[in-house]
């Protein structure tokens, strides 16, 4: 690894597992300090470990990402251990596994209000210490779910689509409205990753691959790896020239 994040600080959401923990270990790696925030304490708590044991410095933070005053605290707990912020990882996020004819409106108010109401309320309440990085950056987790539809188990999931898909054009309309403070903000679109993230779902399973294997190019499912890779990438100085932008990191899903 290299250290193109020395001296930076980074607020990761969802980062107690899969992805999160992926992007979290990845920027760590490569110098940054890492606020690892999860709903699950102790799931953010492990991530911390995983990085001090790679001798990187980390801080265990637990919010939901729905909740203000918890976002908050977790804000000011980033500023005061780490002396500011400088990139911002939007990923936490959820799926249930309904049809439209069985799904609720507490399932709908759930996954939306997570996947894309939060992608806000930690933005917002983020801006005033991105404003004092220089070269600060906002990286958002949508899917390939943003562009296309994929109908598993016999039904699509409707509500999942409707978050992700939103928060494709809240990167692009945060990408215009935080320019003027410097601030670009860019999105990552996964293909399918073996995380455990889908709800009683195996994406490695003689079946899954089966399926998958007609739309991907590549013959394996993502890692986390992959798309830390790509986030890593986006939130650096590298990528300086790039704002507004979704990134697939999908194994060619969507060339089909």
């Amino acid at each position: 690894m290299n250290d193109r994040h020395e001296g930076r600080t980074a607020l990761v959401t969802g980062a107690g597992s899969g992805i999160g923990r992926g992007i979290a270990r990845r920027l760590a790696a490569e110098g940054a300090r890492v606020a690892c925030v999860d709903v699950k304490h102790d799931r953010a708590a492990e991530t911390v470990s995983l990085i001090a044991a790679d001798g990187g410095r980390a801080l265990a933070l637990g919010a939901d990402v729905r909740d203000r005053a918890e976002v908050s605290a977790a804000l000011e707990a980033t500023a005061d251990a780490f002396g500011g912020l400088d990139y911002l990882v939007n990923n936490a996020g959820l799926v249930t596994m309904s049809s439209l004819e069985e799904l609720t409106d507490e399932e709908w108010d759930l996954v939306v209000d997570v996947n894309l109401k939060g992608v806000y309320i930690v933005t917002q309440l983020a801006l005033p210490y991105l404003k004092k990085a220089t070269g600060g950056a906002v990286l958002n987790l949508s899917t390939v779910e943003a562009e296309v539809v994929v109908s598993s188990q016999g039904f699509c999931q409707v509500h999942y689509n409707a978050s992700k898909g939103g928060v494709k054009m809240l990167t692009k309309a945060l990408a215009v409205e935080l320019s003027r403070y410097g601030i670009r903000v860019n999105c990552v679109a996964p293909g399918p990753v073996a995380t455990g993230f889908i709800p009683g779902g195996d994406i490695t399973s003689p079946e899954a691959m089966e399926f998958m294997g007609r739309r991907l190019l590549v013959d394996r499912v993502g890692r986390p790896e992959d798309i830390a890779a790509a986030a890593s990438f986006l939130l650096s100085d590298d990528a300086s020239f790039i704002t507004g932008v979704q990134l697939p990191v999908d194994g060619g899903w969507l060339t089909r």
